[in-house]
C-alpha cells in the first residue's frame, strides 16, 4: 500500500487539490482561484511525468488564466464591481467552435509530429476545449459547465487509461458536480 501511496503521490495530492476547487467553483467563491494555482502548477509535473504533453503544456495556460480569472471576478465589470453570473453570448457561439476545432488541430498535429503520445487525439480534443473553458469560467458565463462536462467524461476514460486513477477518479466526480453547479450558477444568477 505504501508503495501504491508513494508511486501516486502527486495524483493523490492534485486529486484533493481538484476537490477543493470544484468545491470553490460551484459556490463561485474567488478561492477557487488561488486553490486552482497551486493544483496547475503540480499538474505541469504529473501530466509531463505521464506523457500528457498537451494537457502539461495547457496547465500554463492555466496558471496564467488563474492570475486573470482571478482578477476578472474582482475588477472585471465596468463599473468595478464584482462580475456577475451570466450567459455566454450567442453571437460568439460560432467563434469559440472555430478556435475549438484549429486550436484542436494544431495541437493534435504538434503531438503527432513532436512527441511521443499515444492519445493525441483525446489529448487534443480535451487541452483544446479547456481553453474555451477556463476563458468562460474566467467570465463567469453559465454555459461554461457544459464544456467542462464533455471535458470531464473524456478526461476521466484517458486518465484511467493513463494510469492515473485518483484523478481519473475525480473527472468523474467533476462530471456529477458540474451538472449541480450549472443548476446552482443559474439560481445564483436569477438572484441577481
Amino acid at each position: 500500500m505504501t508503495e501504491f501511496i508513494v508511486a501516486h503521490w502527486l495524483d493523490i495530492v492534485t486529486t484533493i487539490l481538484g476537490l477543493a476547487y470544484i468545491l470553490l467553483e460551484y459556490k463561485a467563491s474567488i478561492w477557487m482561484w488561488v486553490v486552482g494555482f497551486a493544483m496547475q502548477a503540480l499538474g505541469i509535473v504529473l501530466y509531463y511525468q505521464k506523457g500528457l504533453y498537451a494537457d502539461c503544456g495547457m496547465e500554463f495556460y492555466y496558471l496564467a488564466m488563474t492570475v486573470y480569472g482571478y482578477w476578472k471576478w474582482i475588477h472585471g465589470n465596468v463599473s468595478k464591481e464584482a462580475l456577475p453570473i451570466r450567459h455566454f453570448p450567442r453571437k460568439a457561439i460560432g467563434y469559440w467552435l472555430l478556435v475549438i476545432g484549429i486550436v484542436w488541430g494544431i495541437i493534435y498535429w504538434l503531438l503527432v509530429t513532436f512527441t511521443n503520445s499515444n492519445v493525441p487525439l483525446a489529448d487534443s480534443f480535451t487541452t483544446a476545449l479547456s481553453i474555451v473553458g477556463i476563458w468562460a469560467l474566467a467570465h463567469k458565463y453559465l454555459e461554461q459547465w457544459f464544456i467542462w462536462i464533455v471535458v470531464d467524461v473524456v478526461t476521466c476514460a484517458l486518465y484511467f487509461y493513463k494510469d492515473i486513477p485518483f484523478k481519473a477518479s475525480l473527472y468523474a466526480l467533476y462530471v456529477v458536480i458540474a451538472v449541480f453547479g450549472f443548476f446552482k450558477w443559474r439560481k445564483m444568477m436569477s438572484k441577481d
